[in-house]
């Protein structure tokens, strides 16, 4: 008589408990490396005995610091906001649009952008997880521009450096500008200059013909997203974080001093041009302003070079490209940087 074959052991599916308490885990575990990330690097640097102040150096520990901190928040934040995503059914999202004022929607986005410390590059997984989850995209961008323009710690930065007047006024024309450039944007439909695959995610999959997912569903559907959108854009980060490693701090103030003085009508726009190449975020670009300004640089011209420095950088613009195709990306770029010299001419002409 024939051996009978064993009856295959169906897998049962893991209980929403269990994956509950893996998701904290994974959670704490994430949030405790992203807090000692610069500890462990600056440890690194001091084991090494190397030289903390030498440019090979800075431009070593910017890159591994900085590189690392990028790949940990894009994998965090696409997880999370794909697992909140993967909640909701994207239907609703667009029928609560829908009807809504789109002001008071970019109005929330800048706020939201000013109350996230992020820089112009830790940005863009958010802003990849809004586009993905159907905000509209004049929306999304305006939280990309006001993030790293204005965020609390930049705040109390600037208000010590340039008093709190000179700081409001800062802040205002910062969130002024996020909001302009959303509204004028959101005129346009630049849905197709978005890449295909930032819309066409697995989690988008999950609501189809009325199906609810389980929460091992959507945490399976979340971890596939990262891959495939981290997979597509690490190599992008590297490059942008290496970039901006090169040129990071410095800051050619003997030729700001000769050709972006005060008595320059074309100062703000040579300050525009020279600072988007020159990656930093909001904190570190104050002091440099303050030294600029302190050696005689018109007070619009510096707030137009940090804004370029961190709204504005080369780093970003290459992360961006995986993203954005190379139009929507020329028509960004060009709006904040008119803004931003616009800025600097008001800033000019009433201090």
């Amino acid at each position: 008589m024939p051996t009978p074959l064993p009856t295959p052991t169906l897998r049962q599916p893991t209980p929403t408990g269990v994956t509950a308490a893996r998701l904290v885990l994974l959670g704490v575990t994430w949030a405790i490396v992203f807090a000692f990330n610069e500890w462990v690097w600056d440890a690194a640097v001091s084991g090494m005995s190397l030289d903390p102040h030498s440019r090979a150096t800075e431009a070593a520990h910017y890159f591994l610091y900085d590189s690392a901190k990028l790949l940990l928040l894009l994998v965090g934040m696409i997880f999370a906001i794909g697992l909140l995503r993967s909640t909701i059914n994207p239907e609703r999202v667009r029928a609560a649009l829908e009807g809504r004022p789109l002001l008071l929607a970019l109005v929330l986005a800048a706020i939201l952008g000013a109350v996230t410390p992020f820089c112009s590059c830790s940005s863009i997984p958010l802003f990849i997880g809004f586009v993905a989850a159907g905000i509209p995209l004049g929306v999304t961008l305006t939280f990309l521009i006001a993030s790293p323009l204005v965020n609390e710690v930049a705040v109390v930065v600037l208000g010590d450096t340039f008093g709190w007047g000179v700081t409001g006024a800062y802040v205002a024309a910062g969130l002024i500008l996020a909001i302009l450039a959303g509204l004028l944007l959101s005129r346009f439909d630049l849905r197709d200059q978005v890449e295909a695959f930032v819309f066409a995610t697995p989690i988008s999959k999950l609501h189809l013909d009325g199906a609810k997912p389980t929460l091992a569903d959507r945490v399976k559907a979340a971890r596939i997203e990262v891959r495939d959108i981290v997979g597509r854009v690490w190599v992008w980060v590297l490059i942008g974080v290496g970039i901006g490693a090169v040129i990071h701090g410095w800051v050619p103030e003997a030729f700001f001093v000769e050709h972006a003085g005060a008595d320059n009508p074309a100062a703000v726009p040579i300050a525009t041009i020279v600072g988007i190449p020159l990656y930093s975020n909001a904190a570190a670009a104050i002091p440099i302003g303050e030294a600029l300004y302190a050696k005689g640089v018109a007070l619009g011209t510096v707030f137009s070079f940090m804004m370029a420095t961190v709204a504005l950088s080369l780093p970003e613009a290459v992360m961006l490209r995986r993203v954005l195709k190379p139009r929507l990306l020329v028509i960004f770029f060009g709006i904040v940087g008119v803004g931003i010299m616009t800025i600097g001419y008001i800033f000019n002409w009433v201090s």
